[in-house]
């Protein structure tokens, strides 16, 4: 006996391909990918060498409230928002404003004021063209990636490279390490004493020129015991 097709039948839905958010595998432990399953998204982890997460063609550098101080005063964070002009929508989520006090002013935070902190969230705007978004905690940052994912913009290339330093700008960035010392600065103690070797060498006085009473601290910093 033939089997009777009905053409006038309804052909079954094809279930919905659920969104993909791209993780960087630096991002195994954090408890924003557990957050971001339980809402129906599929995770990619790989290696990437610029942002933490790719969501279809926007990256996204991800910290939280510490993290995100530290990397100001490390200087790390200038680097990595450097990286993330690679890509033409870019985002930074600043997590955990119900955690923690992203700055008060009746006191510092790890050594910075206030201002240091607002002035460096202008930078990021103004300088960088990064758009900021604070989250309460992981579970709200991880609903916004999921916002962000079911938007389906269009797919982004995953080539993004590490920005290479040449010798001069290598050499700067070993002096920028020391604190209250920025990018004009460390020109001006390269331009001055030609080395680093020179400049760690070099007496208070003859630092002071340069860095006023911030040579005491560098001293101190070069002479110390680990």
């Amino acid at each position: 006996m033939k089997t009777i097709f009905n053409i006038f039948a309804k052909k079954a839905p094809k279930p919905e391909e659920k969104p993909m958010i791209t993780i960087d595998t630096r991002e195994r432990n954090s408890l924003v990918i557990s957050e971001i399953l339980s809402l129906g998204v599929n995770v990619n982890l790989q290696t990437l060498k610029v942002a933490d997460y790719i969501v279809g063609d926007v990256a996204i550098e991800r910290k939280t409230i510490s993290d995100f101080i530290s990397s100001m005063i490390n200087k790390r964070l200038l680097r990595q928002l450097e990286e993330l002009q690679q890509y033409e929508n870019r985002l930074l989520i600043v997590e955990g404003i119900d955690e923690q006090d992203l700055y008060t002013d009746s006191e510092n935070v790890k050594g910075m004021h206030p201002n240091s902190i607002r002035g460096f969230l202008l930078s990021i705007l103004l300088n960088y063209k990064v758009p900021i978004i604070f989250t309460k905690d992981y579970a709200d940052t991880a609903r916004f990636l999921s916002v962000l994912a079911r938007k389906k913009p269009r797919e982004m290339s995953l080539k993004a490279k590490k920005k290479a330093f040449n010798k001069k700008e290598q050499m700067q960035i070993i002096l920028e390490a020391f604190p209250g010392i920025g990018p004009k600065t460390s020109k001006k103690l390269l331009k001055e004493f030609k080395t680093i070797k020179s400049v760690i060498n070099s007496s208070e006085e003859k630092l002071k020129k340069i860095l006023g009473k911030k040579a005491e601290i560098v001293k101190k910093i070069v002479e110390e015991e680990y």
